[in-house]
């Protein structure tokens, strides 16, 4: 209910347009309906049969008003379908940001496209996206069918397995909005946000210029174990950490986790406490995802969070 961007904007108006005509209809038939009942005459031995009572022409003439209002306010609200569909599709792509949107059971990827292959990076359940500026998803998924809704900058398009669709918009101000799967895909639907950050453009350029980089290296004897830890383990199996041996490409990227703002697609806050308990035992937060529980020793999880708290 609260646009931020032009296609928003666009699909809040027709909401309007349906919610008022509507409601405009129902108070219509409510008091048709009430009218009818206080004239309809008390049934008593001399009222005859429905079926003898000749038709009134007053009754037919209000039927047939009735119907024709019917038949053009449903043309006007095609007619204002097809104008916002028209709208939607006039949106300018001049300099737009081109992402790659993958649905997983039960997290999103991100790669954001570059026509320089060396500027390409991948970012896990958080988009960044400059205010002012296109935006074009290219959607795809990955095991089942998902479906991207961000009501407060866009509209709703699946994630069907085996074919790409594209979904286009656009933020017109600063602020963090939030995205959900709107297609039940498994246990975990519930728990698959995506948050959308809208930054100014040169706080975009920034943010993805940092996120081109490698993983900042340990320095310190806690975060170098917890890297020993994190590359010896099952770990470096399924997730990638740029800069270092770990390519995964079965879960999401952490090259800059610690600046992430949740855990698990929108399950928890992303802290130390938060973490060191998702990597436990992950099951307890979201039952049937993926990730298998990790019995490490109690100074090899702390050196382990401290190193991925400190990916930034």
């Amino acid at each position: 209910m609260s646009p931020a961007g032009p296609q928003a904007a666009r699909v809040f108006e027709l909401g309007q347009l349906f919610f008022w005509t509507c409601s405009a209809v129902l108070v219509l038939v409510v008091l048709a309906t009430l009218w009818a009942l206080w004239r309809a005459p008390k049934a008593d031995a001399r009222t005859p049969a429905p079926g003898n009572v000749p038709p009134e022409p007053g009754r037919r003439r209000a039927v047939n008003v009735a119907l024709g209002l019917s038949i053009v306010g449903l043309l006007l609200l095609i007619a204002a379908s097809v104008f916002t569909d028209r709208a939607l599709a006039r949106l300018p792509l001049q300099g737009a940001v081109h992402i790659e949107l993958i649905g997983h059971q039960w997290w999103w990827e991100a790669r954001y496209d570059d026509p320089d292959p060396s500027r390409v990076f991948t970012t896990a359940n958080e988009l960044h996206i400059p205010v002012g500026r296109p935006v074009i998803l290219t959607l795809k998924g990955q095991d089942v069918i998902h479906s991207l809704w961000l009501p407060n900058l866009g509209g709703k398009k699946d994630l069907i397995p085996g074919r790409t669709a594209t979904l286009t918009l656009q933020a017109d101000r600063p602020g963090t909005y939030r995205g959900q799967c709107a297609e039940f895909c498994g246990l975990q639907h519930a728990w698959m946000a995506l948050l959308v950050v809208a930054q100014d453009p040169v706080g975009f350029d920034a943010w993805a210029e940092a996120q081109r980089q490698p993983a900042s290296a340990p320095t310190d004897a806690l975060r170098l174990r917890g890297q020993a830890v994190f590359m010896g383990s099952t770990c470096a199996m399924c997730h990638a950490i740029q800069g270092t041996d770990a390519n995964g490409n079965q879960a999401p990227a952490l090259t800059h986790v610690g600046s992430r703002r949740t855990l698990g697609a929108g399950r928890m806050p992303n802290d130390a406490q938060r973490l060191a308990a998702w990597i436990t035992n992950p099951q307890d937060f979201k039952p049937g995802t993926n990730m298998p529980a990790h019995a490490f020793s109690q100074d090899d999880l702390q050196a382990l969070v401290a190193y991925l708290q400190g990916l930034k």
